[in-house]
């Protein structure tokens, strides 16, 4: 039987390929992870320094004078009402939607690894406008070329971590990629926290300037690394792709997994145009997973709460610096719940952490609604000391569930349910929607802040209760499966999505004919 997401006789009784836990497959899934160190940290920078008095009266005056001389009828909820100001933040998403694109193209074609290296260089280049900005347009220029950056690599570190990591812990190692951007969320918090207190003016650009580090680390990391087998095979390279698989998987016994992705390879070949054959009527679970993935993780609000923990704090009556230490408290816990996720993820299962997340993230969101409208008004703040710790706890609660759930399970789900043939253009089309998803949340906050006021949580904890219905009936478990034969073992056992696969030799006839005529219309031109 064909492999390539169809199965092989190997595997088709459920019997898994030989390998070991090899360190040359953790340091290679630690070095490529760091392009999610340098995601958080572009995450939890921009918060913290669009709470800085400097950093508003160089670029935003308007918003410096709204904040420090606040008119008696503006509500406190709108007093970081600014379009300009969320366009500092969303644009990055914006450039990575738009990068995400091209990044499809070199990840299938160039490799994992190259990709990862172009990543880098970008993320340098930002990080040089941003640090040394004059003006606006300076400053969003680098924006945009962190954006580049995270396209490219949020479109291949999660395929590569799926792709080299043995089947069994292939959870825990892409996890590593959000562990990562928790750490850069942690980091950018507690850099917002030092920097606010410099004297000068110019914390700010330190703390722009200090995303040079993850920049460095991630560039240094692709250079390092070897490509999966996956993608050398992919690109004819077969010699080559048999000696890294025998490396990472520490054993001499790699012949059945090396002819099924050598299958795999063939029949992605045959695929001319990947993104249109994403639309078959076989790919279809994936596709429709994999976009509203996107679309709930970003309804959950955690990115609202990310990029404005420090403004959103300030707003609910926190002064400045309580603002960045309750920052800094949330970025913690953000870390280290993503590594309970870590430990969890390939043990109870994906379904599992996504559906009790759900349950805490809804409750807790209707707890913070509830007490900032009896104890926040438009023009003042009644929150005791008691009631702002209950919020910040409570603010702690929901990224904890978060962390462990929708922000990993995000990211790990889609990079494994694609077959070869379409798993680059299903993880562009992952990345693009989710920068997309992520520019609407980050460009649109604080004015929705300013109309929803409290009730900006109760309208994300109904986004959380819509989704763990969609988990409940349609997201099947893909746990302890390997990658290249979720067909047989996930959608064709699943009671909805098995309606969707055609027999395995009509959809390989199909792919084949259709190679055929793509050949022979080459030809006549």
């Amino acid at each position: 039987m064909p492999a390539g997401g169809f199965g092989a006789p190997v595997n088709s009784a459920g019997v898994e390929f030989e390998a070991k836990i090899t360190p040359i497959v953790i340091i290679s899934c630690i070095m490529a992870a760091t392009g999610g160190l340098m995601f958080g940290y572009d995450v939890g920078i921009s918060g913290g320094v669009t709470s800085m008095n400097p950093f508003l009266h160089k670029f935003f005056p308007a918003v410096y004078h709204k904040k420090n001389s606040p008119n008696p009828n503006q509500s406190n909820y709108c007093q970081y009402d600014n379009q300009g100001l969320q366009l500092f933040t969303s644009s990055l998403y914006l450039a990575a939607l738009v990068a995400t694109f091209f990044a499809s193209y070199t990840t299938r074609q160039l490799g994992r690894r190259l990709t990862m290296l172009i990543a880098g260089c970008f993320f340098i280049a930002g990080v040089a406008l941003n640090a040394g900005a004059q003006d606006l347009a300076m400053l969003i220029v680098g924006r945009i070329l962190l954006g580049c950056g995270v396209g490219f690599a949020n479109q291949a570190v999660p395929v590569f971590l799926s792709e080299i990591a043995p089947t069994k812990i292939r959870g825990g190692l892409n996890i590593l990629f959000q562990l990562n951007v928790t750490i850069g969320i942690l980091f950018a918090n507690l850099v917002n926290y030092g920097t606010d207190k410099m004297k000068g003016g110019n914390g700010w650009r330190v703390s722009l300037a200090l995303a040079g580090v993850p920049a460095c680390l991630l560039t240094l990391g692709a250079l390092i690394v070897t490509d999966t087998p996956n993608s050398l095979i992919e690109r004819g390279r077969l010699e080559e792709g048999k000696a890294v698989l025998r490396k990472i998987r520490g054993t001499d016994n790699i012949e059945p997994e090396f002819l099924e992705l050598v299958e795999a390879s063939r029949i992605a070949k045959l695929v001319q145009h990947p993104f249109r054959n994403l639309l078959k009527r076989r790919n279809r679970p994936q596709l429709v997973i994999s976009i509203a993935l996107q679309i709930f993780q970003q309804f959950t609000g955690i990115n609202a709460i990310m990029f404005y923990a420090p403004v959103l704090f300030n707003t609910l009556g926190f002064g400045s610096n309580a603002s960045l230490y309750s920052a800094v408290i949330t970025g913690a816990v953000n870390v280290i719940s993503t590594i309970v996720s870590i430990y969890f993820v390939d043990k109870l299962g994906r379904r599992f952490l996504l559906l009790e997340a759900g349950v805490q993230m809804f409750f807790s969101q209707v707890i913070i609604a509830i007490i900032l409208g009896l104890k926040v008004t438009d023009h003042s703040s009644n929150l005791s000391s008691g009631y702002a710790i209950f919020v910040v706890i409570m603010v702690c609660t929901f990224v904890s569930s978060f962390a462990w759930s929708w922000g990993p399970l995000g990211w790990l789900i889609p990079s494994e349910i694609f077959p070869l043939e379409t798993r680059s253009a299903g993880q562009s089309v992952t990345v693009c929607l989710n920068m997309m998803f992520t520019f609407i949340i980050g460009q649109a906050f604080l004015s929705m802040l300013c109309k929803f006021k409290y009730g900006i949580f109760l309208f994300f904890s109904g986004w959380v209760f819509i989704m763990s219905l969609f988990v409940v009936f349609l997201i099947p478990e893909t746990k302890n499966v390997p990658i290249e034969e979720m067909t047989q073992r996930v959608w064709k056992q699943h009671w909805l999505w098995k309606r969707f696969m055609e027999d395995d030799q009509s959809y390989l006839d199909g792919i084949e004919v259709n190679a055929i005529k793509d050949a022979n219309k080459k030809q006549e031109i």
